[in-house]
C-alpha cells in the first residue's frame, strides 16, 4: 500500500499490563519512558484475571501519574469483588489524580468457568460504568467486539449491551483485536447504525508470540487468518524475525484501518516497547521532541 501523505497524524493510546516481580516492573518502567515521547493520548494499565493484581495496578498507576507526563487510565473490573470495594477503588483512583478508567466486566480467575457476578457485586459492565460516573466526573472507556463476545448469543446482543455502557456514561469504546480490517470497517457501520456514536478505536495486538495470540483469539472469539499463520510457520526459535513481522503486519493493519476513516489507534504493548516504537515509526509517529525540531 502507498503512503497516503494526506492523512494526518494518527492518535494513538498504549496498553500495559502490572508487574509481577521486581524484574518485571524494571522492564515495565523501561517500556514506559521509552514510548512516553511519542506524546499519546493515554496509556492504560490492566487488571489480572479476577481482578487479581487490582494492588499492583493501582500502584502502577499512581506511580505514572506521579513520576511521568503522561495521562494514565486504569483498569477497572467487577468481577470477583462487591459494590462497595469496587466504590473504593474508584475513589482511590480520583484521590491518587486518575480521571480516566477503562471499565470491564473482566474474567473468571479460571478461564473455563462461566461469568458469574458477585450478589453484592456489579452485575453488569453498565452498572459498573454508572458507578464510576457517579463517583467522579471520569472520562470512562468500555470494550468493543467487532467479532462479537464469545458469550454473547448474537451480535445484536452486543449491540445492545454496548448501546447500555454508553446509555450509563461511556465516553469511547476500545475494540478486542481482528486482524481482518473489514471486521473493524463492519462493525463501526453497524454501531452508526444503532445510533452510537462515542469514538470507537480498534486495539492492535502485535503477533510475535503468534502461538501465544491464537490462545488469546480462541478464548476472546477472535478470528486467526490462515496468512498470518502462515507468516510464522517454521520461526518458533527466530524471535527475533518474528519482532520483525509482527511490525510490519500490525503498521499494515493500521495503515489499511487509515484508509478507511480510522484515526485513533489503541496498541496492545504487551510491555514491548520497541516493538511499539517501530510500528509507530512506521506510521510517522515520532518522539515529539525530535518532531518539533524536525519542523
Amino acid at each position: 500500500m502507498t503512503h497516503n501523505p494526506d492523512l494526518a497524524r494518527p492518535r494513538v493510546s498504549f496498553e500495559f499490563f502490572p508487574p509481577r516481580n521486581a524484574e518485571m516492573e524494571e522492564a515495565l518502567w523501561r517500556s514506559i519512558k521509552r514510548l512516553e515521547p511519542l506524546n499519546p493520548d493515554f496509556v492504560s494499565v490492566t487488571y489480572g484475571a479476577g481482578g487479581s493484581t487490582r494492588d499492583r495496578t493501582h500502584a502502577t498507576v499512581k506511580r505514572i501519574v506521579d513520576e511521568t507526563s503522561l495521562t494514565p487510565a486504569a483498569h477497572l473490573t467487577c468481577v470477583g469483588a462487591s459494590r462497595g470495594e469496587v466504590d473504593d477503588v474508584i475513589r482511590q483512583y480520583w484521590d491518587a489524580g486518575v480521571r480516566h478508567i477503562v471499565g470491564l466486566r473482566g474474567d473468571m480467575p479460571d478461564p473455563a468457568t462461566p461469568y458469574r457476578p458477585e450478589p453484592d457485586g456489579y452485575q453488569s459492565t453498565a452498572e459498573l460504568v454508572a458507578a464510576i460516573r457517579r463517583i467522579g466526573d471520569f472520562e470512562v472507556t468500555v470494550s468493543a467486539y467487532p467479532e462479537k463476545h464469545p458469550d454473547s448469543a448474537s451480535f445484536a446482543t452486543d449491540l445492545d449491551i454496548l448501546r447500555r455502557k454508553i446509555d450509563a456514561g461511556a465516553t469511547r469504546a476500545i475494540t478486542q483485536f481482528a486482524f481482518d480490517t473489514d471486521c473493524h470497517v463492519r462493525f463501526v457501520e453497524a454501531v452508526r447504525r444503532a445510533g452510537l456514536d462515542i469514538p470507537v478505536i480498534p486495539g492492535i495486538m502485535p503477533t510475535t508470540n503468534f502461538r501465544g495470540i491464537a490462545r488469546m483469539a480462541a478464548r476472546c472469539g477472535a478470528s486467526m487468518p490462515s496468512w498470518l499463520a502462515d507468516y510464522y510457520e517454521g520461526l518458533e526459535d527466530e524471535p527475533e524475525t518474528r519482532k520483525l513481522i509482527a511490525a510490519s503486519v500490525a503498521a499494515e493493519q493500521v495503515r489499511c484501518l487509515r484508509e478507511q476513516g480510522f484515526d485513533r489507534f489503541h496498541f496492545y504493548t504487551l510491555n514491548q516497547a520497541d516493538l511499539t516504537f517501530a510500528i509507530c515509526q512506521l506510521l510517522g509517529i515520532k518522539p515529539e521532541q525530535a518532531a518539533q525540531a524536525a519542523a
